[in-house]
């Protein structure tokens, strides 16, 4: 079963049990994969469903950062409760230790191809290559901090 048939599955059951906000979140996300599967002409793989619900978490978080800031802590519960649905969907997240061991072996991979230690130049070039082996497994802003420590350590 794909995880897109799991979140059809899922919104199927939050209609029966009668979950409105569970319901509104899982169309939501529905909404967001089919916009992006007619976008692109193609049907999402899991690793792209997992990408689009990477980033409606990212959107709920810096909303509730912004209601935070405006004072207005009921609409920042609302989104916190969207973003522990969509959590939900999204597989075990790597450790910080993890995320640097990954890093490590990325930069390490980087040095030999380059034959030189890489620079701050070479940031973009190690998080395409973590972007592309982490994607989904980590936050990418743990995975960004961690390069930037990589390479002030070179």
């Amino acid at each position: 079963m794909t995880l897109k048939d799991q979140i059809t599955d899922d919104m199927k059951a939050a209609m029966r049990a009668k979950e409105a906000d569970r319901l509104g979140t899982i169309r939501l996300l529905l909404a967001a994969i089919k916009q992006k599967e007619v976008d692109e002409r193609t049907t999402l793989d899991d690793a792209a469903v997992i990408a689009v619900v990477d980033k409606l978490i990212k959107q709920r978080k810096d909303s509730i950062t912004a209601y935070e800031q405006a004072g207005r802590a009921d609409l920042a519960d609302k989104e916190r409760a969207e973003a522990a649905v969509l959590q939900a969907y999204l597989p075990a997240r790597l450790s910080a230790e993890e995320i640097t061991q990954a890093v490590h072996a990325i930069v390490h991979t980087l040095t030999a191809e380059l034959g030189r230690a890489p620079t701050a130049a070479d940031m973009g070039k190690l998080m395409g290559a973590a972007k592309g082996q982490l994607a989904g497994k980590a936050d990418m802003a743990l995975v960004s901090a961690a390069v930037k420590a990589a390479l002030t350590q070179a």
